[in-house]
């Protein structure tokens, strides 16, 4: 009988501290994704450029702005990681009033819908890290030079956005990891 009755409080204790898990990750989820969307939305670079038209002439220097909107990929980028923020704050408010209901059917919501900001994060850091990586390294195929010796700055804040971002589609995935091992106990 006393077996019993420690078996279940420390069943109970365990479920409390796996969904323990879900608050801490929701708001670490929220604040990556929104610190990747503001590195990133805010980041631009200018720098003087020397073109030389012809020998017989003197090099002309001209301004050069590098701006995060140029680029579709990293517009997708900062959209994605807005709507996960965006989300993480929204679904932080549904868990904690899902905490005293616990209805099963916002929760099984809310664990799809996490996995559908895992998808949108993934898919938006590969494209952004494809033009990041272009402008890194370049592409002799397409004779397209390397812009990250121009614009260091620029290229910095974007690895900085990135792996912010790839901080918190992490947090996303524990999320829903989290959310299928509740239902896996419950049942």
């Amino acid at each position: 009988m006393e077996s019993e009755q420690k078996n279940g409080v420390e069943n109970l204790a365990n479920k409390r501290h796996v969904r323990g898990w879900d608050f801490p990750l929701r708001f670490l989820a929220l604040a990556l994704t929104l610190t990747a969307a503001v590195v990133l939305g805010v980041n631009t670079q200018t720098t003087q450029i020397t073109v030389s038209l012809l020998s017989s002439l003197p090099p002309v220097t001209i301004p050069v702005t590098a701006k995060w909107h140029d680029l579709s990929a990293f517009v997708f980028f900062v959209v994605a990681n807005a709507v996960a923020s965006a989300y993480a704050a929204v679904s932080l408010v549904l868990a904690l009033a899902n905490l005293r209901s616990r209805k099963s059917a916002m929760a099984i919501a809310v664990a799809i819908a996490d996995l559908l900001m895992v998808a949108l994060l993934f898919s938006a850091i590969g494209a952004a890290l494809a033009i990041g990586v272009m402008g890194y390294e370049g592409n002799s195929h397409v004779q397209w030079k390397k812009v990250c010796t121009v614009f260091g700055r620029f290229c910095g804040h974007g690895i900085v956005a990135f792996g912010f971002s790839f901080a918190g589609a992490i947090a996303f995935l524990l999320i829903a990891a989290n959310a299928i091992f509740n239902r896996h106990k419950k049942g």
